[in-house]
């Protein structure tokens, strides 16, 4: 199994700064490490973004960490890697299965925030969306990030009947979103949540969720999402989220669980594994001793 990284901007040879110690750990751990251009890989130039890696003599499989790409660009990568004898973990289909909110969302219905989305992006549509909400609080976001850290600005909207509110809130998500915007935009109920306290820096209102790493749907690791805030010692029903993951169409994915106000518990939202972020509070040196673990009974 080899790990392979996005390399550093400045010397294409080394690994992005920000997955060094991730680099670091895979290493120690006995997995074969490698770094591409991602630059290179978001112009097109696959060739060249591969460039540093070899060809393997037999089929080997493989475990992409860095930034996140497009379901597009994904496959481009995939299919660049295969050329070279290497199979990243997700094809392209079960990338785009837990990276896009609206491909999973079937499997997690019910358990998850109900949810709507278009690539419509009309008054119309967004009015008729909307209205299935009633007088609620809901959320805006697009098929894979919101703005959160804008959170009254461009990402909560108290009552889904304002259209005035709806209107202004979803004009500035899509002006900071931009080019980067992911296919279309979501809208979710807003679920009242376990507070833990407000965000240091965007006063954002930080909730009890964890983030839960899924390698061949036995569980890798349980990491607190946020790093602020009392946790005390409280885990989720590991259980009853490992009998959800079993439908889940993907080999490497993270579950992002979180605690409601009046003590339930309930999805936010799924990730592919390969470019869901790791905590800061993350043990990098057990997180790839687990994935090592769990890549020996997967194979």
């Amino acid at each position: 199994m080899k790990i392979i990284f996005c390399d550093s901007v400045i010397d294409n040879k080394i690994v992005e700064p920000d997955y060094q110690s991730e680099f670091d750990s895979a290493k120690e751990n006995g997995f074969e490490t490698h770094v591409f251009s991602f630059e290179e890989l978001m112009d097109g130039n696959i060739t060249t973004a591969l460039k540093f890696i070899k060809n393997s003599d037999t089929k080997e499989f493989g475990i992409y960490r860095g930034w996140m790409m497009t379901p597009n660009v994904y496959q481009q990568f995939y299919n660049g890697l295969l050329k070279k004898n290497i199979q990243l973990i997700n094809n392209p289909t079960e990338f785009k299965h837990c990276h896009y909110l609206p491909n999973s969302y079937d499997k997690i219905a019910g358990e998850t925030p109900k949810s709507n989305w278009t690539k419509d992006l009309s008054e119309t549509k967004i009015i008729e969306l909307t209205n299935e909400f009633g007088e609620k609080p809901i959320i805006v976001k697009d098929f894979v990030k919101s703005e959160k850290h804008n959170w009254n600005d461009a990402c909560f909207i108290p009552n889904a009947s304002d259209k005035t509110k709806v209107g202004k809130i979803v004009d500035r998500f899509l002006e900071l979103r931009g080019e980067y915007l992911n296919e279309g935009i979501v809208f979710r109920e807003f679920e009242e949540l376990e507070f833990l306290t407000d965000h240091s820096k965007s006063g954002m209102p930080l909730t009890k969720e964890f983030r839960i790493v899924f390698l061949n749907k036995n569980v890798v690791q349980i990491y607190n999402y946020w790093d602020e805030g009392n946790y005390d010692s409280e885990k989720p029903d590991i259980d009853f989220f490992k009998n959800i993951a079993k439908n889940i169409e993907s080999n490497f994915f993270t579950m992002d669980v979180a605690k409601k106000k009046n003590g339930g518990w309930i999805i936010m939202e799924l990730g592919d594994g390969q470019v869901a972020g790791l905590p800061d509070n993350a043990n990098r040196n057990e997180y790839y001793e687990q994935i090592k673990k769990g890549v020996q009974q997967w194979l």
